[in-house]
């Protein structure tokens, strides 16, 4: 009886000293891709960007309402979208000239918001 325990201890212990390896679905690039929106400054109305900076292009963003259970269209997910990628152009900033609402079913969207701006290069981030 000694035995048959001390072997099933043996082969328990033995369980746990070998080699685990994690597994996981998180992506380090995809991760980096979904937090450089916070690297974008958001300048709109009358606020401009301080000091010199260097035009990188238009861009638009827009939120999309696909159908009636989806949520619905909001100007913070279009200006988000937008501010993605002024990223994508290498900006630091974006001017936002208009974003609209369009509550028409149109183009697959029950509802839709789109912005436009202009993606900018700061010297320094504000």
């Amino acid at each position: 009886m000694k035995i048959i325990l001390s072997s099933a201890l043996v082969l328990l212990l033995s369980a746990c000293a070998s080699d685990y390896s994690f597994n996981s679905n998180l992506d380090g690039e995809a991760i980096n891709d979904y937090f450089k929106v916070s690297d974008v400054t958001l300048y709109e109305g009358d606020t401009l960007p301080k000091g010199h900076y260097e035009l990188k292009g238009l861009v638009q963003g827009e939120s999309c309402q696909a159908d009636v259970n989806s949520p619905p269209a909001s100007l913070a997910d279009a200006r988000t979208e937008a501010r993605r990628n002024a990223a994508d152009k290498g900006a630091n900033g974006i001017i936002i000239k208009q974003c609209v609402m369009l509550d028409e079913a149109a183009q697959g969207c029950i509802s839709r918001a789109l912005c436009v701006g202009q993606a900018v290069k700061t010297a320094t981030a504000e």
